[in-house]
């Protein structure tokens, strides 16, 4: 047995043990965020004119400013997750599951995209990998893990 004083001079640890979220849990929380930004974008389509049919160029721009705005605010605030993250109970952070900053989460974002052009492959391996990460979150250092 050690003594006490030893025991308190040990250095403290400062990496978190983070318990690292799967696949379909996360595909859990991705449907949660699709219906929530599907139906804001349907709201959207009709403020703005045209309805569903209405393809615009302002409608899409305004889309693509909402995904970025949602994904990477929420990401990158105290919550560290989206709402569909944050109803399923995970979170994404640095390696210490520290909070990320917004341009980490907008790198994490647009990496998502390399992920999709490979044929969803950089999804996918969220379910091999051991720390759990997809390709964008090895591109932008993040993990996703349980709260």
């Amino acid at each position: 047995m050690e003594p006490l004083d030893q025991i308190l001079d040990a250095p403290a640890s400062s990496q978190r043990q983070l318990r690292y979220a799967g696949f379909w849990i996360r595909v859990g929380a991705y449907l949660i965020d699709g219906i929530l930004i599907a139906v804001v974008n349907i709201i959207l389509a009709f403020i703005i004119g045209g309805g569903l049919t209405s393809g615009g160029l302002l409608l899409n721009a305004i889309s693509v400013a909402i995904g970025i705005a949602y994904f990477c605010g929420l990401e990158s605030s105290d919550k560290q997750g989206t709402f569909g993250k944050q109803a399923v109970g995970i979170k994404v952070g640095n390696a210490n599951g520290e909070k990320i900053s917004f341009a980490n989460a907008l790198g994490r974002y647009f990496a998502k995209i390399l992920s999709t052009i490979l044929l969803f492959i950089g999804f996918i391996m969220v379910g091999w990998d051991d720390r759990k990460q997809g390709l964008h979150d090895k591109l932008a250092d993040t993990y996703v893990f349980y709260a």
